[in-house]
């Protein structure tokens, strides 16, 4: 996998049996052709972890579904997220991918940081939370997984990440 910096017309035409030149007119540009990428997987995203999620109980039956679907996102992505690859990609690159990518993590973590109020409006959590905080902290479990899974092969990446929630629920829950 090249990831989304290193997409190019060229392989793509090639995987999809496609003319280069067909697949330019469509796309236009890299940068529209990336897009592309990103809003396919933010709706793979949306399907695959949100969505069934939100058909549990609001609390922590709904955040525990999230980041179940979460490690199956991560655990079935051929290389890995790619939220999480193009981010490392484009972090420090100006311009319209970057953009995308800020905004739809900005949007996932204030769905967590929603998803940890109802939490405490459902009397699972303290009242008095910071929810931003849970949504930090509960990003960063998943980024420490994704990382010992993929790149420290760390047989026990799942074992951590099960017990680094477990704390964090207690640690907001009444």
């Amino acid at each position: 996998m090249v990831g989304l910096a290193g997409l190019s017309f060229g392989e793509l035409a090639t995987e999809a049996q496609m003319s280069k030149s067909g697949l330019f007119a469509h796309y236009r540009s890299k940068e529209n052709l990336q897009l592309a990428v990103l809003e396919y997987a933010q709706e793979r995203f949306y399907i695959q972890v949100i969505s069934p999620a939100l058909k549990k109980k609001r609390g922590v039956p709904r955040i525990r579904a999230l980041v179940a679907n979460w490690v199956k996102w991560e655990d079935g992505a051929a290389g890995g997220c790619v939220f999480l690859a193009a981010s490392v990609d484009f972090d420090d690159r100006p311009g319209v991918v970057r953009d995308y990518l800020w905004k739809a993590q900005k949007e996932w973590l204030d769905f967590l940081s929603k998803s940890a109020r109802l939490a405490a409006e459902a009397g699972d959590f303290r009242r008095e939370i910071d929810t931003a905080q849970f949504a930090y902290e509960l990003y960063s479990i998943m980024l420490g997984y994704a990382h010992y899974k993929r790149l420290l092969g760390d047989r026990k990446a799942g074992q951590r990440q099960k017990a680094a929630l477990e704390r964090l629920l207690a640690q907001y829950s009444k």
